[in-house]
């Protein structure tokens, strides 16, 4: 295993109609669960600034077999309770996972000023 590479998944995603404000708090919860569980190194949500709803997504994970324990976790604990999100998705998710160089994601001191 290579432990200089980390797993980051990506979903740009909507809110139905008039579901918008109940979408992003499922969103926020699922990645506070997230951050929570053993494997997940970061999670967090950003909201278009034009106003249309349209949400990123991204989760990074240390590796395959933590994505997919903290992905079921989310089914069968979060999803059994508020109906999952399939019910306020505005369309089908575009959704990636790559597999990314750990020194990608640091971010030079330089950046900050």
């Amino acid at each position: 295993m290579d432990f200089n590479k980390v797993l980051v998944e990506t979903v740009v995603c909507t809110g139905a109609d008039g579901k918008g404000a109940r979408f992003k708090r499922m969103l926020e919860a699922r990645q506070e669960f997230k951050r929570r569980q053993d494997g997940c190194i970061a999670a967090w949500i950003g909201q278009s600034i034009d106003g249309q709803g349209l949400f990123i997504v991204q989760s990074v994970f240390t590796d395959k077999k933590s994505w997919k324990k903290i992905s079921q976790a989310i089914t069968d604990i979060l999803d059994t309770k508020d109906g999952g999100l399939e019910s306020v998705f505005g369309g089908p998710p575009l959704v990636g996972m790559f597999e990314v160089q750990l020194e990608a994601l640091m971010i030079p001191d330089s950046a900050h000023s």
